[in-house]
Order: C-alpha cells, then structure tokens, then sequence
C-alpha cells in the first residue's frame, strides 16, 4: 500500500499551491481501505472542484489505481489540516 499513498499524494500535491502541507494517511478498516487526504484550508478549493468534480476525478482515479494493483474497495475522505 506504499505505493498507493505515494500515487494519492503526487495527484493531490500537483493540485494545491501549498504542496509540503499535503499529507495521506492510510487505514485498514475491515476490508476497506480508507485513505484520509489532509491539505491546507486555501488548497480545499482546488481538491474539492466546482460542484465536486475534481474530488469525483481523484476518486475516480484512485480507484482505478487500486483496481489494477488488486487493493480491494478503497474510500477517500478530503479535509483540511
């Protein structure tokens, strides 16, 4: 799941202008894995989208990732620092 975390912290830090204060945190809970994305309050914006779009294409994206290494179902919670 290393790589996971690095693949879900590149796609966020290529978004927000305050990259050093991103940070991911990765959790087994049952058989799900739950990916928790902090990032500073002026950078939510830009993760979240109009309307969600952005957070719905980093899921989206998320997803695929862990469809594709065999990782299980996968959640991805966004929030502020």
């Amino acid at each position: 799941m290393d790589k996971l975390g690095e693949y879900v912290e590149f796609l966020v830090k290529s978004i927000c202008k305050n990259a050093d204060m991103v940070k991911v945190d990765i959790n087994n809970d049952n058989e799900e894995i739950v990916i928790n994305v902090l990032v500073a309050k002026d950078d939510i914006g830009a993760v979240i989208g109009k309307a969600g779009k952005m957070a719905s294409s980093i899921r989206t994206l998320i997803f695929a990732y862990a469809y594709l290494q065999q990782l299980g179902k996968v959640k991805v919670n966004f929030d502020t620092i």
